[in-house]
């Protein structure tokens, strides 16, 4: 089953953020997907925020991965759209079951590698409305279910 958010500022895109980190678990993974600009890295800013990171949260796109050590739980978060689908020399996969909350920002990239059970979260640009998104959320796994189900 497949949610439909839409948001209409990026201070509605971070409490969205913050409703599912509030459902957070150890080794939860959020795959985000979108266009450049579409709230990918604001997205996780409202999830790191929640998880009373102290860090700032910056877009990771030449480091591939950073970690966030401060919080409730570890974030570890990804950019692996520079990586063109090769992630051989990285420990990805690693990272979902270090006891943190995972999230990989243009996932779709890197699908072969992603985990079963996950939180994928599609961001879609408007052509009407430049602080307008559609975001479609699917779960993958009954703890991604019953999150949605708490949160949306």
């Amino acid at each position: 089953m497949n949610y439909k958010v839409v948001t209409y500022s990026e201070s509605e895109t971070i409490e969205l953020a913050e409703n599912i980190e509030s459902e957070k678990f150890p080794n939860m993974v959020i795959c985000l997907e979108g266009d450049l600009g579409s709230g990918k890295t604001v997205f996780t800013k409202g999830f790191a925020q929640a998880m009373e990171i102290t860090e700032e949260v910056t877009s990771p796109t030449f480091n591939i991965i950073k970690e966030y050590t401060t919080g409730e739980l570890p974030l570890y978060h990804m950019d692996v759209y520079r990586l063109d689908g090769k992630v051989d020399d990285l420990p990805i996969e690693e990272y979902y079951t270090k006891k943190g909350v995972t999230i990989i920002e243009w996932s779709d990239t890197i699908a072969d590698y992603l985990p079963d059970k996950r939180l994928d979260i599609k961001i879609k640009n408007s052509d009407d409305d430049e602080n307008k998104r559609t975001i479609i959320i699917t779960p993958h796994g009954k703890k991604y279910e019953d999150l949605c189900e708490a949160v949306l």
